[in-house]
């Protein structure tokens, strides 16, 4: 709603100045493209949202977690979108003047959702018992596993096969390009767990489930600025790197001890400043082109000088005006019960079934 009403106005509306959009909020009244154009916008509005909320959980409050999902689709996602993409109806925002290139949202959805997670990550602090300390000094890090890894990896199917819908979707026009696109995605995805694996391998760790499908996911998210603009041994490359990207974010962020409970801001964050630079080396029209990959990077910085500190002050105001964080006791216990008042693993919580709430 939150989108529908103000975001998708700033990003698609008409934008003369570059910056962002001054009409068509609370779309109403339009025509029937307009409206399924917004349809199709609010999925992507809601991506970048609910990529946050992967990172910052277990220990964050639910109300803050809302107010911040309609600050990100009403405000910081939309415009730098509008930068990018803007506008559907006058103008234009001033990256795509310049020539960013974008096709599916690497950037524009994913790294935004990432770094606004990274910036969630580091005003919220690690989960309980994650980095263990010994005289105020953190020594090791400990590894809190998922509830149910085949639900894990059912997540990911789901995700995977949305993909399809959202890279090929955004030809915005039923045609043969969707072909290119829709096998481009699924072998960068594919190259994507490889790489990850590989890397695994060579280090001689094992291969943890979610590290294959953490980089599956980055190569998914590197493919969609260019999905549309490779063939598809570039859609390969771009995959590979991008599951080895993921590996490595990984240890970066575990050795600067900054809890991502999911692998977000690898995923989404580092994956997709790769996906934005790969269309300057691997675009059909722009092979490696020093100019094109200038102007990626370009966009990729402003991405992160945009998100990062915009998410960093809106969590701070949060957590001055609300405790955005859970008490350690509610941490314990679990957030399905002391936000939801609801118990969601019974077999592993029967004590709480029989007492009352604090």
């Amino acid at each position: 709603m939150a989108f529908w009403a103000i975001g998708y106005g700033l990003m698609f509306g008409s934008n003369t100045t570059g910056f962002f959009g001054t009409d068509h909020f609370a779309l109403s009244h339009a025509t029937s493209w307009d409206y399924t154009l917004l349809l199709f916008q609010t999925m992507f509005a809601a991506t970048a949202a609910t990529i946050v909320s992967g990172a910052l959980a277990e220990r964050i409050r639910y109300w803050p977690y809302i107010v911040a999902a309609m600050l990100i689709t009403a405000f910081i996602y939309p415009i730098y979108g509008s930068w990018a993409w803007g506008s559907t109806y006058n103008g234009t925002g001033w990256l795509k003047e310049l020539g960013f290139i974008d096709f599916a949202g690497s950037t524009v959805v994913h790294s935004i959702g990432g770094w606004c997670a990274l910036a969630g990550v580091l005003v919220l602090g690690p989960r309980l018992g994650r980095f263990e300390k010994k005289r105020a000094k953190i020594t090791q890090s400990r590894r809190i596993e998922g509830h149910n890894l085949p639900i894990v990896a059912l997540g990911a199917f789901i995700l995977w096969f949305g993909w399809f819908g959202f890279n090929g979707g955004s030809t915005l026009e039923a045609n043969t390009d969707i072909g290119r696109i829709i096998l481009n995605t699924h072998l960068a995805g594919s190259a994507g767990v490889f790489g990850a694996i590989c890397i695994l391998v060579l280090a001689r760790q094992p291969i943890f489930l979610t590290g294959a499908i953490n980089g599956g996911l980055g190569g998914l998210v590197a493919i969609c600025a260019n999905c549309a603009y490779v063939e598809p041994p570039f859609a390969i490359v771009t995959g590979l790197v991008a599951g080895i990207i993921v590996i490595f974010g990984t240890v970066l962020l575990n050795k600067l001890r900054l809890d991502d409970a999911v692998g977000a801001v690898a995923v989404h964050a580092f994956s997709g400043t790769w996906g934005a630079l790969a269309v300057g080396l691997f675009h059909k029209d722009h092979f490696f082109d020093l100019k094109q990959l200038t102007i990626q990077a370009i966009g990729a910085g402003v991405a992160f000088l945009w998100a990062f500190p915009m998410a960093w002050i809106m969590f701070k105001m949060l957590s001055l005006i609300v405790k955005v964080r859970v008490k350690t006791s509610d941490e314990r216990k679990g957030l399905d019960y002391t936000e939801h008042d609801e118990i969601a693993y019974p077999e592993f919580q029967q004590h709480l079934l029989h007492s009352g709430r604090d």
